[in-house]
This record gives C-alpha cells, structure tokens and sequence, in this order.
C-alpha cells in the first residue's frame, strides 16, 4: 500500500471517473481505516484501526464488491457529510441507468474519503 494515490480532490475525482482500479480504492479505505499489512507476520495489523471494525473485520473488507462493508462505512459519514460530494465537488452524480452496485460503492468510498479530508481540514494544529 506504499505506492497509493495522494489524499486529495484529484484522486476523489479519479475514484468517481473510474480511472483509479477498485483495488487501489479498497487500499485508500484500508490506510485512512488504520489497517496496515505487516509483511514480518504476513498479517493485517488492526492496532490503528476502531475497534468496531477491527471487531467485524479483522481483515479489510473489499468495500466494492460487498455491500455489507460498504454500508457501515457510508453509516460512518456524519449525516452533515453525507453530500459532501455535490457540495465539494460539484459532482451531479450518476444517470439513472448508466450505473450499477460498483459505481455506488466506488461513490460511497470516495464520499467517505473526502469526508476523511474534511475532518482533517478542521483539526487545529
């Protein structure tokens, strides 16, 4: 997960234009989540990671091809963020008809990434 995309508008934008593979978006969830591989134990490490979803996935889950993942992240936007795409980035969303579970999911993660940079964006230093 060394060689992720940086954390910014671009890559949000590259999420929802679907020229960032679903693997590469599963690996953003995963970093900004707390889940660090450890390659000494060949296992994930969760120490960073909430306890809610170190406790229901010890493992990070594929957020694209499962709903259930994918709906306790977009649970995790507080409801003030839930549109953050339309409103940051003026994103319309999709047409009715030219998207299915893989774009929605795609969308869900990159909401709850730029929710991430919201979030710190109003941290004080």
């Amino acid at each position: 997960m060394s060689n992720l995309p940086p954390l910014n508008t671009d890559t949000i934008w590259a999420i929802l234009n679907e020229e960032i593979d679903d693997a590469t978006v599963n690996q953003l969830v995963w970093y900004y989540l707390g889940y660090r591989y450890d390659e000494a134990s060949q296992a994930w490490n969760t120490n960073m990671v909430a306890d809610d979803w170190a406790k229901e996935y010890p493992e990070p889950p594929d957020f694209i091809a499962n709903r259930p993942p994918t709906v306790k992240l977009t649970r995790s936007i507080p409801k003030e963020n839930k549109q953050l795409l339309k409103e940051k980035l003026g994103f319309p969303g999709y047409k009715l008809g030219e998207f299915g579970p893989r774009q929605t999911r795609r969308a869900t993660a990159a909401n709850w990434l730029l929710n991430y940079i919201d979030r710190l964006s109003q941290i004080e230093l």
